[in-house]
């Protein structure tokens, strides 16, 4: 259960604050799929910034299964990181670095043994559909297999929260129905999938919840299916 409870946040610029949370309050279900919209600049990242401790939010709660981020040890903190999948718009794929290697690294950063690597990463990328591209570096990818390495990446420790921050934004319709089809596979395995995006059509064209950002609030979206 993810719960924020009368989150504010904002930021000084120069001799302004721009406020991108005002008392937002929500809950999302284990399992879940949302998808929070809103115009670029609304807070989405924000928002995911505050879900993985990244950022504080200045007044309010972000409770993750009953446990405030904010007051957790930094021990406890990189632990629940380790929960928490992230892919973002650009990809951050390490470009001297193989797609297994890319995948690999993640797994090298918590100190997992070469024979548990050489066993999960050829299941990550079966589940991305990436079989066969594990020599490939980045730049020898298409834009849908790069995402798909990012998602990969994201899902080595098996985490219960899946964050896609803007995941088609650099994408055509093609590679982006792709990484949608893997992002809606993996919520139908039992993950919470929460995906930001400002693409009307997408989010009118996926299942799920839907959340919209606007002016520091959050409130459910009715979106009708495009004809």
């Amino acid at each position: 259960m993810i719960e924020f409870i009368n989150v504010s946040h904002a930021y000084q610029r120069r001799r302004q604050r721009i406020k991108v949370l005002e008392n937002v309050s929500l809950q999302i279900e284990p399992g879940e799929l949302v998808v929070l919209t809103g115009s670029s600049g609304a807070g989405k990242t924000t928002l995911f910034k505050l879900l993985i401790g990244e950022e504080q939010p200045l007044h309010g709660k972000v409770v993750v299964d009953g446990q405030d981020i904010s007051k957790m040890s930094s021990s406890l903190l990189q632990y629940y990181r380790r929960r928490v999948g992230v892919i973002f718009q650009d990809y951050r794929l390490l470009k001297t670095r193989t797609v297994f290697e890319n995948i690999a690294f993640a797994l090298e950063a918590c100190g997992t043994n070469r024979a548990e690597i050489k066993l999960i990463v050829p299941q990550v990328l079966d589940l991305v559909n990436l079989t066969g591209k594990e020599h490939h570096f980045p730049w020898q990818l298409s834009g849908g297999e790069a995402q798909r390495t990012a998602l990969a990446r994201a899902l080595v420790h098996s985490p219960q929260l899946l964050l896609a921050d803007e995941p088609t934004g650099n994408l055509d319709a093609a590679n982006s129905k792709e990484v949608i089809d893997n992002l809606l596979a993996i919520n139908a395995l039992g993950q919470t999938v929460i995906l930001a995006t400002h693409d009307e059509q997408l989010v009118n064209n996926l299942p799920g919840r839907k959340l919209f950002l606007q002016d520091g609030k959050i409130s459910e979206q009715a979106v009708k299916s495009a004809a």
